[in-house]
């Protein structure tokens, strides 16, 4: 299965435009934004889990990171509520779950092989630090080899410089409206921009919060 494959391409997909696929899970779906692969795939998926729903047993060969959107996500090490950002890394195996249903954005085997961390963070009750203009704010999640991955808000009305991104850029809006000179995208809206891609981003009176992905496409 290939979907959105080159990554020398520009991909925008309102993921409330998409159906949700069924996977092999009875009561698991997913939405998918790129994937190269079935089963053992690189792949970029919205995964919704139905009340009561288990996924067997299985090991992330190439990592596994998460964002749980909605609901609440579990597996054997923990409850993870909206708003937690999940790194499992390459070999790493659990058994997930859901007791009332969740949401999650999920990215499979697009790690580093040296990239060992476990990382758990509570995005609610991070420390949120200043960006670099004037209504923007970063909550730092991850960074390793030069791919760095972050929350982003953007109070209303906010202006970023115009700038490029050598590696790459993939944007998941959270909440708000995100705009740049190509185009508009309201919360639900994923972005994946190629190498040496350039815009200027900015907000409106919406404002908006966006999970944002650097240095990763090659």
């Amino acid at each position: 299965m290939n979907i959105n494959s080159d990554f020398a391409q520009k991909a925008v997909i309102n993921t409330s435009d998409l159906e949700w696929s069924p996977s092999p899970i009875p009561g698991i779906k997913r939405k998918y934004l790129d994937r190269i692969g079935d089963e053992l795939a690189r792949a970029s998926s919205l995964v919704k889990y139905s009340a009561a729903s288990s996924f067997t047993e299985h090991i992330h060969g190439g990592g596994e990171e998460i964002l749980v959107l909605e609901g609440m996500f579990s597996d054997e090490h923990g409850d993870y509520p909206a708003g937690t950002y999940i790194r499992n890394p390459p070999n790493s195996k659990h058994a997930p779950s859901s007791k009332e249903g969740c949401v999650l954005f999920v990215k499979l085997r697009q790690f580093n092989s040296q990239d060992d961390a476990i990382v758990r963070i509570d995005t609610t009750t991070a420390t949120w630090h200043p960006g670099l203009v004037p209504g923007l704010s970063v909550m730092p999640l991850h960074e390793f080899d030069g791919v760095g991955t972050a929350l982003v808000h953007w109070a209303p009305n906010t202006i970023f410089n115009p700038h490029v991104h050598p590696g790459g850029e993939e944007i998941f809006v959270l909440k708000g409206m995100f705009h740049d000179e190509h185009g508009s995208y309201p919360a639900g809206t994923w972005i994946r921009s190629p190498r040496y891609s350039k815009h200027a981003p900015f907000t409106k009176s919406e404002g908006a919060l966006i999970y944002v992905k650097t240095g990763h496409l090659y």
